[in-house]
């Protein structure tokens, strides 16, 4: 048997006791892990100080390197996250509807947990904590599949959570993390269906891309982020450049950060100088296209792929449009379906881009870094749903949840 095949075997038996676990002994256990991290904070920082010295070695750009970086004020805000999680309500166990039919069956839809959730992401050892207590909170299982570059981090971090699940005697394998960092182990792990009811990946297109095309069990996709700012012809400046200048340097190495503008024919040969400048002074990088660079001399002739490219670094591209439909087809055509805004004093134009663009999450007048379960009052995210079925935009508990219908009768036979 694969140590894999136990890990499953382990995450399905979990599964059903969390399945039965009632909200308080859920809290009780979410507030002691949250307790537990603050307490072993010294433990987890050596063991993610060994990870940033390996990534920097390696030449992993410092944009990354900031996700992968734990620090005091990140380990409380991850206890605080699974603290703010205990707190929400429970979804389990509402029952959504009940309908008597003619037949004098008394039919409702309950909610349930989905059963195991395996997660697979990349650099941000935040998302350890964070995955496992959504899926705690709603009496889910989680098998954890972490990158290499922060392994040490999340090691360090799950032995922690388990320790403390088994100090108030709830079953340790509530959260269990793949220690194998060879790439043989996410093909082994997404074919484990007869253990584990959903995938879910959370990093770059590439293992997205992987997991979605080999996964023989059911993956809810958590896309890049191309995210796009359209400066609207009746923008309001100052607005634009403050929320421009938010949305793409407050932090770079996020799928919220916005990596590419679309500029106004009628606004560009006075807002591209004002934008141009606002961003060199963050050393941000301009590829524009003819029009924009015909405009200023500090933009870089962009190429096809710099359109749809998700930068993760100090880099954004420039389109200029003729009209809002321009801007709207532009957008559709390279976005990810991730966030995409509109910076306008114009209604009409406002509600058009919400109707139109085809994303998880659309604007007016503000940054797509909003993009985020906890800014949305879900306390923590599972991630960001890209896709259109079962959920979309950041996920919250309900995500991570099913229903069954119950059915009462008293003796009915067909």
């Amino acid at each position: 048997m694969s140590n894999l095949i136990k890990i499953g075997e382990n995450g399905k038996k979990a599964s059903m006791i969390l399945g039965q676990l009632d909200q308080e002994s859920k809290n009780i256990g979410l507030r002691t892990c949250a307790k537990a991290l603050l307490e072993n904070e010294d433990y987890i920082m050596k063991a993610n100080k060994k990870d940033v010295e390996a990534a920097k070695k390696n030449g992993v750009k410092p944009s990354l390197v900031d996700r992968l970086l734990l620090t005091h004020d990140r380990i409380c805000a991850i206890a605080d996250g699974l603290e703010e999680v205990a707190a929400l309500d429970d979804p389990i166990g509402e029952v959504l509807s009940m309908k008597v039919r003619p037949n004098g069956l008394t039919i409702g839809q309950k909610v349930v947990p989905l059963g195991v959730i395996g997660i697979i992401y990349e650099s941000r050892p935040n998302v350890t904590a964070d995955a496992f207590g959504l899926c705690f909170k709603t009496g889910n299982a989680v098998i954890l599949k972490g990158g290499s570059v922060a392994i040490n981090s999340n090691i360090a971090i799950v032995k922690v959570l388990r320790d403390a699940l088994s100090s108030i005697d709830i079953t340790a394998d509530a959260v269990q993390l793949i220690e194998d960092t060879n790439r043989e182990a996410v093909q082994e792990l997404i074919r484990l269906n007869k253990y584990i009811d959903v995938i879910i990946p959370r990093g770059g297109a590439g293992l997205i891309k992987t997991v979605v095309e080999n996964s023989s069990i059911p993956v809810i996709e958590t896309g890049t982020g191309n995210c796009h700012i359209y400066v609207d012809e009746y923008a309001d400046f100052n607005m634009a450049l403050d929320i421009i200048d938010n949305a793409k340097t407050q932090r770079l190495g996020v799928c919220n950060t916005a990596e590419s503008l679309v500029i106004h024919e009628k606004i560009s040969k006075e807002f591209i100088p004002l934008v141009v400048d606002r961003l060199r002074a963050k050393q941000v990088e301009i590829r524009a296209d003819e029009k924009g660079c015909s405009i200023s001399d500090y933009c870089n002739p962009a190429t096809e792929e710099d359109y749809g490219a998700e930068y993760l670094d100090k880099i954004i591209s420039l389109k200029v449009v003729d009209s809002i439909n321009d801007a709207i087809n532009h957008i559709n055509n390279y976005n990810t379906k991730h966030s995409d805004a509109i910076i306008t004093k114009d209604y009409n134009n406002g509600l058009k881009f919400l109707n139109e663009v085809d994303s998880a999450a659309v604007y007016i007048n503000a940054s797509t870094r909003f993009t985020d379960g906890n800014e949305f009052g879900f306390g923590a995210e599972i991630g960001i749903s890209t896709q259109k079925l079962h959920a979309r935009g950041p996920m919250g508990l309900r995500a991570l949840t099913t229903t069954k219908y119950i059915i009462f009768g008293n003796g009915q036979i067909r």
